[in-house]
């Protein structure tokens, strides 16, 4: 009876190590078909085109030559290796290429966690936080470079934590990590400050006499991974960049993925919550002091911040799996420091088949942007006046930019600072009508480009001096014609005394 149990716990194995593999291909194929959801966000525009520039001169921006209101103003891309990599495929493949590139780092991301959680937890509870992540990270995965950065931060934090699990410090072969994180995206400052409260987790689980050695250990890959940060092309001005996310103050409430939680209504965030709470204190779950604090630290971002919630979403788990194997019986099940089955034949099948389905379906299916943001005919009238200064809506910018015009304002919120984003945002949406017309005559605004429907655009039509040329249901367009006249006499209707 034991021997023949053996052997199916033996033949199951090599099947079990497929999981990850199937989450993959699984999550690919779903963004690939949802592909014109990850191009419902503008900036994905100028992201491209400013790769595209990157290429061209061989060089990364070190000031703003878009826009004509922050033109020559000092300005450092710290996602430029992203950008060339989605200019690249977009010239490769058109809308295509960055559909399948997003896509292929998606897929990548779920992969390296199926793999870290698969190894220490069941399956089904494997599927339960990647469901759950899903879930989460649906809404911020978009055609973007931070989306090339999540499987570096999957990878970066897995080896950090596992080393963690095991009493042990990270290799130092995880540097080369940080170096290609810091060139492909900002929130690289994220993987660094995560590197003191892991440390101090590993450091108090071992034993005493061993605590010193790791410690030097730890301050030492710490030192390597600060080093390797600054291996980009602006050096050590790639951590101070982020200063000036953070420094956005009031501005960052105004951009919908900055936003903190809303629970007015039921959402994906509430309901994980809730989910976690009730499956905790059902079973008793107790964790580490340190992984409570790494719990409450990421719960802590993305109640404040949205875009946070992928965060959670992503690390949340890894950080929970030994714990959580210990207590439910997931140790059992799998040995993390096990070798892989080999299935090299089954992942070239599998590689092949993706990329002939993905040629058959880009074939016959046409990638492109969401129209909210593309205000092509719009556009194409604006060119035909030959105006330079013209003030446009916030989530139009980054279609200008692509477009050749020099916009008022874009998504690189942190060149323009919080005074001129709030002051643009309380302009175009009149919660200060007086900042509208302050803003036009102070920049000299030969002409508008708004949403049709906004409230600028409402106020606008009845505004002398101002003459509507064109509207469509997207965009409309407003230029300055002294001899506009919209505002006419009320009739006064005397009455006898």
């Amino acid at each position: 009876m034991t021997i023949s149990v053996a052997h199916a716990v033996e033949d199951a194995r090599p099947m079990r190590g497929l999981l990850p593999l199937w989450v993959g291909v699984g999550i690919y194929v779903l963004f690939l078909l949802a592909g014109n959801r990850l191009l419902i966000d503008p900036d994905t525009m100028w992201q491209i085109t400013v790769g595209q520039w990157i290429s061209e001169h061989r060089a990364v921006p070190e000031a703003d030559v878009y826009s004509f209101t922050m033109r020559g103003q000092p300005w450092i891309s710290t996602q430029w290796l992203a950008q060339v990599a989605f200019a690249q495929a977009h010239a490769i493949a058109g809308w295509s290429g960055p559909v399948v590139l997003a896509a292929s780092a998606i897929a990548t991301t779920f992969t390296l966690l199926a793999r870290f959680l698969s190894r220490r937890l069941s399956e089904s509870t494997t599927l339960v936080f990647i469901a759950a992540a899903l879930a989460l990270t649906v809404p911020h995965l978009l055609a973007r470079p931070h989306v090339l950065a999540l499987p570096l931060m999957v990878a970066w934090v897995g080896g950090m934590i596992a080393a963690a699990d095991r009493r042990s410090a990270p290799s130092f072969w995880m540097l080369p990590l940080m170096a290609l994180w810091a060139n492909l995206h900002g929130g690289f400052v994220f993987g660094l400050v995560l590197i003191a409260p892991v440390a101090l987790d590993a450091v108090l689980s071992a034993e005493p006499h061993l605590r010193k050695s790791l410690v030097l250990r730890w301050a030492a890959f710490a030192a390597g991974a600060l080093i390797a940060s600054c291996c980009t092309p602006y050096g050590w001005n790639s951590l101070l960049a982020s200063q000036k996310i953070l420094a956005l103050g009031s501005a960052l409430p105004l951009i919908m993925e900055w936003r903190p939680a809303d629970f007015g209504s039921l959402g994906a965030l509430e309901i994980c919550l809730l989910l976690g709470i009730g499956m905790a204190l059902w079973r008793g779950i107790k964790l580490p002091p340190l992984r409570i604090v790494l719990m409450l630290g990421l719960l802590h971002m993305a109640l404040s911040q949205g875009r946070a919630a992928e965060i959670l979403a992503l690390l949340a788990p890894i950080v929970l799996a030994a714990p959580l194997a210990k207590q439910l019986g997931g140790a059992e099940v799998s040995n993390p420091d096990a070798a892989p089955p080999a299935h090299g034949v089954l992942f070239a099948s599998v590689a092949l088949l993706l990329m002939a389905g993905t040629l058959a379906f880009a074939s016959v299916h046409r990638f492109e942007p969401h129209t909210r943001g593309s205000p092509v005919e719009a556009v194409v009238a604006l060119k035909k006046l030959n105006l330079a200064r013209v003030f446009n809506d916030y989530d139009f910018g980054g279609y200008l930019i692509a477009n050749g015009v020099a916009p008022f304002i874009d998504g690189r919120t942190e060149l323009y600072g919080e005074k001129f984003f709030v002051d643009h945002n309380a302009a175009s949406g009149l919660m200060e009508p007086e900042n509208l017309f302050r803003l036009l005559n102070e920049y000299k605004i030969e002409a508008t480009l708004m949403r049709t429907q906004s409230a600028a655009t409402k106020l606008l039509d009845h505004i002398d001096g101002w003459q509507k040329v064109y509207a469509d249901d997207i965009a409309t367009i407003h230029v300055r014609e002294h001899g506009a006249v919209h505002t006419v006499e009320p009739m006064v209707d005397p009455k006898p005394r």
